[in-house]
Parts: structure tokens; sequence; C-alpha cells
């Protein structure tokens, strides 16, 4: 592993230094790429209009007309946060504007991901004249076809990849669909959503739908645009941001809907002080817990219902399934990494990849399992579970330098038939295969990647923020960072200094407390999940955070790397 420094422009951050930023932040946006204040003016005035998102505007007036008319929608969720986001979105604001609306989510068990023909047709049991799919769908070839031979229309909201062929739906609205200019390529599911009904708004405004003072606050909604955004860990380009800071900002202000109250109160969080890490590693994860082990209704239901005892109770069963999932991933993981090992993976292991599977895994966790031992092994990994009928669903996790999805495509293409199914993202991606398959999936994506991964791009390597100026470690920079945005591609704060150990000791088992001593300054620190002693002197890459503790507040760091 080797500690970077990342660079700020001086002239980026002087500019932004003058423009009235604080000269830590001015450092830090400078460099993330921010070349300008009107880059951190998280403004609904600065979202991207939802005109350029291709199609948008035609998915407004196809759900405006099935308004008008009568027609039944029903949303075609999907089994995790952003999907059950998305859904929420849909159902609340098209409820709102006078639409016959109701939702699906397919069993991840019995019917796997999207619009297959199956859930069509347990969908055509409700007799919806149109379906809305959230969070999926640019793959549904098949199900997009069974749906038009029932005589169902089908409205596409997605933001994955889509393969080479396009389903043959009413309107599909994707940024990353051929074609498309909108600049955000990396909104998530439930942006795509919150997107279409803005256009819908704005279409039903046209018509003459809303009585004065009676239009559907959509900005209400930017909760759970701000959740499902955080917790799908899509990067946070500038639109992004603005979502998800416009989400924060209406928590902050007592603003939350009932579910996301609960859940927030179920982990133990205010949502006066609601931050990314409370919607990704607090109310996330218990949203997740549905899918992964039970039905994501529960979820949806939590997230759509006005009634806050109804959202409690709903928030308790999640609280408890994150619970069992907790569990389950804790063994899940310990086979994991004893594999691992026994396969020379862990460190710098000569191998490209890492393909893992247990016959007794559940599919609802392998992804989580993926996500660790790619930490551990800095290598791709995909961890497979079985899905029946001699078929294995897999759940893989990229680092930086491979695009998963592409490497996965470049698999299917030289062995067609090997994967049965696949679509994802650059970092995360998931697959079907055939059990027998697995030994001749594993040698083929071992292959297809070492030819894409060079030995030096295999390296760990942590990019940090340089040095924190002794004056900066002070419990008002802690807020300071606290109160930002920060996420995937938009990375947290991290410094990098050498200290003395001056002292250390292992609470709670696996975690490490460390006082570290730095120019003559004693700073209190935190290492989690690693109890092994530092040694006297040591490079670290660190975070500064704010510590509450019988109601007192002080600064402590966290150390996230040594070298």
């Amino acid at each position: 592993m080797k500690i970077t420094e990342r660079r700020a422009p001086t002239a980026a951050r002087e500019k932004l230094e003058q423009a009235g930023l604080h000269p830590l932040l001015a450092r830090l946006y400078a460099a993330r790429r921010i070349a300008s204040a009107a880059e951190t003016a998280n403004t609904f005035e600065n979202l991207i209009p939802p005109a350029q998102l291709l199609h948008c505007e035609r998915a407004a007036v196809l759900l405006a007309d099935a308004i008008a008319a009568g027609r039944r929608l029903l949303i075609v969720a999907d089994y995790d946060a952003d999907g059950a986001t998305a859904c929420a979105v849909g159902v609340r604001a098209l409820r709102q504007m006078g639409a016959k609306v109701d939702y699906i989510v397919p069993d991840r068990v019995a019917l796997g991901y999207g619009l297959s023909p199956e859930l069509v047709d347990l969908a055509a049991e409700r007799g919806p004249d149109l379906l809305i799919t959230v969070d999926n769908g640019i793959a549904s070839l098949e199900g997009v076809a069974r749906a038009k031979k029932l005589g169902i229309g089908t409205l596409i909201t997605d933001h994955h990849l889509p393969g080479d062929a396009l389903p043959e739906a009413e309107c599909i609205v994707n940024p990353n669909q051929p074609g498309c200019p909108f600049p955000s390529k990396s909104i998530a599911g439930v942006g795509v959503m919150f997107y279409v009904m803005l256009a819908l708004r704005a279409e039903l405004r046209k018509r003459g739908k809303f009585a004065a003072g009676q239009e559907p606050n959509l900005a209400a909604l930017t909760d759970l645009v701000a959740l499902g955004t955080v917790a799908d860990v899509v990067p946070l380009d500038a639109n992004n941001r603005i979502l998800v800071a416009q989400g924060l900002k209406r928590l902050r202000a007592g603003g939350a809907r009932p579910g996301i109250a609960a859940l927030m109160a179920a982990g133990g969080r205010d949502p006066s002080r609601a931050s990314c890490f409370d919607l990704g590693f607090i109310v996330g994860p218990r949203l997740n817990a549905a899918g992964r082990l039970a039905d994501m209704g529960l979820g949806i239901e939590c997230l759509i219902t006005d009634d806050p005892s109804r959202a409690a109770n709903c928030a308790q069963q999640l609280d408890q399934l994150n619970r069992e999932r907790r569990r389950i991933e804790s063994g899940m993981l310990e086979e994991a990494l004893a594999a691992l090992k026994d396969t020379a993976h862990l460190g710098e292991s000569p191998g490209a990849t890492v393909t893992l599977y247990e016959s007794t895994w559940h599919q609802g966790v392998v992804g989580l399992i993926a996500s660790r031992v790619r930490e551990k092994a800095h290598r791709p990994t995909i961890c497979f579970a079985p899905a029946g009928n001699g078929q294995l669903r897999g759940s893989g996790r990229s680092i930086p330098t491979l695009h998963l999805r592409d490497c996965l495509d470049l698999v299917a293409k030289r062995a067609p038939g090997l994967v049965l199914r696949f679509g994802g993202h650059a970092q995360a991606a998931g697959l079907t295969i055939l059990e027998k398959d697995l030994p001749r999936f594993r040698a083929l994506f071992e292959e297809t990647a070492a030819a894409l991964l060079p030995e030096a791009a295999r390296r760990r390597v942590v990019e940090t923020d340089g040095e924190l100026e002794p004056a900066y470690h002070s419990l008002e920079v802690a807020q300071l960072l606290e109160a930002q945005i920060w996420g995937q591609g938009f990375p947290q704060p991290l410094f990098c200094a050498t200290f003395a150990v001056e002292s250390q000791r292992v609470v709670g088992e696996r975690h490490l407390k460390l006082r570290l001593v730095k120019d003559g300054r004693r700073l209190e620190a935190m290492r989690f999940n690693s109890p092994e002693f530092l040694p006297a002197t040591v490079r670290a890459a660190y975070r500064i955070g704010v510590n509450e503790f019988n109601g007192m507040k002080t600064v402590q760091l966290t150390v996230e790397h040594t070298e």
C-alpha cells in the first residue's frame, strides 16, 4: 500500500478563498476539481433542467395522458434502497397528482432482478395499463416484450448501463442510454424518477391541472432522493450533491418522511444532525435488509406511510432484519476470508481477481461479502450463492482501475452462453451463471481482468489531502467538515501525517484506542476493526471527526490506514 497526496491547484484554491470559503474548504474543494464558488452552491436553481434528460418530457406526457384517462399505473420496484426510494418517490408524487398507482417488487430469490417475464405475469394479475420500472428495466428485453404481448405499456426509468439492444418500451428515461445529453451520468435511479416527476408536474401545470396553491411540493421528497443516492454509492457529482444537500437540509429542518425519521431513531441518530454517514451506514442498511432477507415491500411501506406509528413498527421490523443480516454476514465473511487466505489472494497476490462460492451462502448478502473481500484483497471480487435450478447468482465489486460491467461484457462475448445474465456499473455488478460453469468462469474472469489490469494498477493507493495544519485540529473544523456533502467520487477528507504513538490499548476486543503526538501536541484517536498494535512511530492516513460521550463533544482522529 502507498499513501499519496492529492494536489489542490493554487489558482482554484485562491479563487475559492476570495469568494469567502473557509481556507481549508477552499483547499479541499480545489483538490476535488471545484473551480468556482458557484459549484458549491447546492441550490435547486443549479439543478440540471429535466429537459436535458432524454425522453423525460415524453414520459411526462405519457403519464399525464394516463392520469387524465384514469388508467392504472403499476411501479415495478427493485429490492435495494435505491429502488425502494425511487418507488416511494413515484407512489407519493403520482398519488399527489391524481394517479391511480400501486407497486410491485420482485422476490430476490424466486424472481431475481428486473422486469422478468415471470414478474410481468404476476403484475398482469393486478390489471395495470402501464408498468413503470424504477432502478431497473434497461436490460429487460424479454419482460417488456411479454408486457407488450399482454397489451400492457411500459415506461422504463433506470440508470444502469444498457446492453447492445434496448427494450421496445413506450418510453425509456435513462441518462446512460445512447444519445442522452444529460451530463450527470451517475444519477441514481431515485434521481431519475424524481426528474420524471418534476417533468410531469410541469406538464400537468401546462394543462391547468392544479388550482392556485395546490401544486404538489416535490421538494418535500428530497429526503428520499438523498437516501437512495447515498445508499446506492453513486458518484456525488455536482448535480447529485445538490440533491443530497437538499435532502439533508430537509431532514435537519424536521421535514423527514415518518419512515426515514423512524429508521434514524432505530439507529440511535438524530435527524436534526443528519449526515451522509447516517444515510449510508444507518438508514440505508436497515432499509436494504428487507430486500436482502425478506420482502422489500416492508421497506417501501415504511417510506410511503404518513402514519408515525406504522412507520415506527416497520422500522422496528427492518432493524430486526438488519440484526439478522449482520449475523449471517459475519459467518459468511469468516468463511470468505478463510477461503481467501487458502487461495493466497490476501495481500500482494499474483492473481488479478477473486472469485468465491459456498453452497450455504445467502443470495442477499453476497454483495456485502464481495465488498469486504475486495477491501481486504484489493482485487475485483465476485461472490456467488446458489440460486436453484443449477444456477449461481453472483455479486461483484471492483477496484477503481477496472470497469467491472465492461469486464463482464468481455467475458460474455468471449464465451457465449457462459454468463446467462449480467448488468451493473463500473464498480458493482451482478450476474448469473450455471454452477457447473463456475471453474470456467473463474478462469476466464481472471484472464480477462489480468489483461485489463497491469501490475501497477493492482497496487492499493490511498489518496489523501496531505497534512492538516495544527490549528485545524479543532472541534470547530471537525464540525465544519461533518456538515459538508462527501461521498463516492467526492471523498470525505483524509489527511496524513507521521505521529509518535504515546499509548495504545485494545477496546471492545476489535478496536485500538490511541494517543498520538504530533509537534508536541497530543491527539486522541481510534483505529476500528484493527486491534494489532502500531509501531512507536507511524505514518497514518486519518479523518478528523467529533466524538460525543456523556453530552461532551471532543475532537477525535480515526486512523484508516498506516504505511
